[in-house]
């Protein structure tokens, strides 16, 4: 008999039963009917009731691949990009440049002693790029200062204090998974849902959960506790959608939605699985998007909230005070040609479907490939049309969650680090806006500055180093009545540092000044002086931490250079716990980093060791700081935020609802076993199988088929698959119908 093997993409027949030479058919096999019969036959939900098919009817919205090579057309000019925006670039690029130059002079007279030499010229290049990166931070800061004392107005006015406003327009809120945790998941989404249906508005929503999950007790798990929020929530506007070709990750899953669904929703709220959105928040996003038919997109500024570890309550606290001014210096002086950062923000469907589609990159990855931080790509190529992006910094209610620890952060880091290196494929695309090439220019600049400071410490080292083992020249060729004699300006030096760090320092202190001047501030994070203090501790804290990161991301760029791919790995959420082998084994690279500095810096000269302390220091104390760092705070103390003491209804409702206990899952295939429901819904939502065509083999699915006839019952099988396989079988109906009909162990004993 002929071996037929199932082909990847296509499934086998659903009226023909696989088989495979010297392999007999169990009794149980055989006895079973193996058409479609058994899946027609389950009962169909009501179109209306809680247990509705997990998908509305399709509503196929076109969605092709850009071109990178040819300009589009703009058809439309955003709003507010007149004199007035062109005066505050001004002021942005023009104190950037006289920081710069100033910096720049200061730390020549510096290097020149006896004459510039070469490694002197490469550290003087090195130090104007990094602080023009620096001085670029601080003028936008300096900007978002003064918006914020003189409460100016923002380009985009979103009323926060009016009534309510009503919506006409049909919008989807989508949020995508991939492996996560499918109760802390539902209680978001049953949060956010409710929240919307308090405002009155929630006809004129629609909630999608799109599913990349490949575990495949994590995707039936995913079902089962999506039925149970349907059912609680009483609603047929839940939809749950699981894609099994995980093509293009988180962009490919969206633009997936949109071609299938798109064209019945005049716009979509695209979320993380760690995302949350006040109900409100939500309806006047849609509201603004119906007054500015202009927009595209508008970006949210997203809160951090539910830390529990010090590194979590660091980056809650410095996001929380540090963060407005600087969203908005970049909302005052971006106008409509702003960015996108991939979540909690509203887009318009067709502007998205028809400008935004991402073509893959040629080449081999990491370069090469499907675009990783698409929404950089996303917000330039719409914007290329003509369409606005806007960024609404004051708008409030819009919340996030952060890695637990520098290790988790480091993780999530080297795929954006990729993401964004692949921009360099990007920026000389045809047609964009010279604004957002440099969007993309300052996601690339983020992640090589971090070589580039190293590299301006090794050259410091490698020039004390030659002047303390080197003989000076103190007679050079020529006709000279006295000798050269080296000179060293510490004060100069001094100053130069000084000034640097400042510019680092000052924006923290400017935002320090906003917040105390605002009394609702003010009292929500408990009063001036433990905002001060919790400032000193996180600007030293962060200090320290920020030369291990230093080396994380150099370390990523020279992988990535080297060719090696992130991956796509599962985020550990604020719940997750380190194993302190793995801390010390992944912080000693910095470790010894610190060690290798601080052993050259002393053989130069003690106050050169005194000198580069900041960075050895923290580089020294990696190990211990990762321990810190990652240990659960009870109380957030010095690092509190109005989100922390005062909670929106929202973050508390999605915590009281991930605190009732999760759901108890006996496994993939026995809950199907066991919950007909789940079984029934779990078929209905497989895609039909079409012609059977010749390809390339699906090889899980033909190994599990192979081992499904060895086994005599459902433990056999659960026990025997591996997870690609089993992910396979729960892919194919007829397949999964043949185990779930095959006996329970003890069932089998006992015939």
């Amino acid at each position: 008999m002929a071996a037929e093997l199932p082909m990847r993409g296509q499934g086998a027949s659903r009226n023909r039963t696989a088989s495979f030479p010297g392999a007999e058919r169990s009794a149980s096999l055989r006895s079973l009917d193996l058409s479609m019969d058994t899946l027609t036959s389950l009962p169909t939900p009501s179109p209306n009731a809680p247990g509705s098919p997990f998908l509305p009817p399709e509503s196929p919205l076109p969605m092709l691949p850009c071109r990178l090579d040819r300009a589009t057309e703009a058809n439309r000019s955003p709003v507010h990009s007149g004199a007035a925006l062109t005066v505050r670039r001004l002021f942005i690029f023009v104190g950037t440049g006289v920081l710069t130059l100033a910096g720049g002079y200061g730390m020549y007279d510096v290097v020149n002693v006896g004459g510039v030499t070469f490694l002197e010229a490469v550290l003087l290049g090195l130090f104007l790029v990094l602080l023009a990166w620096i001085a670029f931070s601080f003028m936008t800061a300096l900007a978002g200062f003064f918006v914020l004392l003189m409460r100016s107005r923002s380009c985009l006015p979103i009323d926060k204090t009016g009534s309510l406003p009503g919506v006409l327009s049909r919008t989807a809120i989508l949020l995508p998974t991939y492996n996560e945790d499918p109760h802390q998941l539902m209680a978001r989404l049953r949060a956010m849902y409710e929240s919307v249906q308090v405002t009155g508005r929630g006809d004129q929503f629609d909630w999608f959960l799109l599913s990349d999950t490949s575990d495949p007790d994590i995707w039936i798990c995913e079902e089962m506790t999506f039925i149970r929020l349907r059912r609680a929530c009483a609603a047929a506007r839940l939809y749950y959608r699981h894609r099994s070709d995980n093509t293009a990750r988180k962009s490919g899953n969206i633009a997936d939605w949109v071609m299938k669904f798109g064209s019945a929703y005049d716009h979509m709220i695209v979320l993380d699985a760690d995302s949350l959105m006040e109900g409100e928040t939500i309806v006047r996003l849609v509201h603004t998007m119906e007054s500015h038919p202009d927009a595209a997109l508008i970006q949210t500024q997203p809160v951090i909230v539910n830390a529990c570890t010090i590194f979590g309550r660091l980056q809650q606290f410095a996001g929380r005070v540090y963060g407005p001014i600087i969203a908005a210096g970049n909302a005052w002086w971006h106008g409509g040609d702003s960015n996108y950062w991939g979540h909690n923000a509203i887009i318009r469907v067709r502007a998205f479907a028809a400008e935004a589609g991402l073509p893959e990159l040629t080449g081999r990855r990491p370069f090469g490939g499907h675009i990783l931080s698409h929404d950089f790509v996303e917000a330039a190529l719409m914007r290329r049309a003509g369409w606005a992006i806007y960024l609404a910094p004051a708008l409030g209610g819009s919340f996030e969650e952060v890695p637990p620890s520098i290790l988790d952060f480091a993780v999530r880091d080297r795929r954006w680090c990729q993401g964004n290196l692949q921009h360099l494929a990007v920026l000389p695309a045809r047609g964009l806006h010279w604004v957002s090439r440099l969007h993309l220019l300052t996601g690339i600049a983020s992640y090589v500055t971090a070589p580039l400071w190293l590299l301006f410490l090794v050259l410091g080292l490698l020039i004390s180093l030659q002047a303390h083992f080197i003989r000076p020249e103190y007679f050079p060729k020529g006709f000279s009545l006295f000798p050269t004699w080296p000179q060293q300006d510490p004060v100069l030096a001094a100053q130069v540092f000084a000034a640097t760090m400042g510019l680092l320092i000052l924006p923290k202190l400017l935002a320090y000044l906003v917040l105390i001047g605002s009394r609702s501030e003010r009292t929500g994070f408990g009063g001036s002086p433990r905002v001060m203090a919790g400032v000193v501790c996180e600007t030293l804290i962060a200090a320290l931490i920020a030369p291990c990161m230093m080396i994380f991301q150099t370390k990523a760029v020279f992988e990535i250079l080297a060719g090696r791919d992130a991956g796509w790995q599962v985020q550990r959420r604020s719940g997750g716990q380190l194993a302190r082998g793995e801390i010390y084994r992944k912080l000693a690279g910095p470790t010894l980093c610190g060690l290798a500095l601080s052993v050259s810096a002393c053989a130069v000269s003690l106050p050169l060791l005194l000198w580069m302390s900041p960075v050895v220091l923290g580089l020294l104390l990696s190990i211990p700081l990762g321990l810190m760092t990652s240990a659960r705070l009870k109380t957030p103390g010095l690092f509190a935020t109005p989100e922390t003491n005062n909670p929106s209804a929202v973050v508390l409702r999605a915590n009281e609802l991930a605190a009732s206990g999760p759901i108890v899952m006996a496994g993939a295939l026995h809950q199907l076993s066991q919950d007909p429901e789940l079984l029934g819904q779990h078929l209905g939502s497989l895609p039909v199988a079409g012609p059977r065509k010749f390809g390339s083999v699906d090889v899980p699915l033909a190994t599990a088929t192979i081992k499904l006839e060895e086994c005599e019952s459902l433990e056999d099988a659960a026990a025997w698959l591996d997870k690609p396989e089993l992910r396979a079988v729960l892919g194919h109906p007829t397949l999964l119908q043949q185990v779930l009909h095959t006996p329970r162990a003890g069932k089998s004993r006992a015939g």
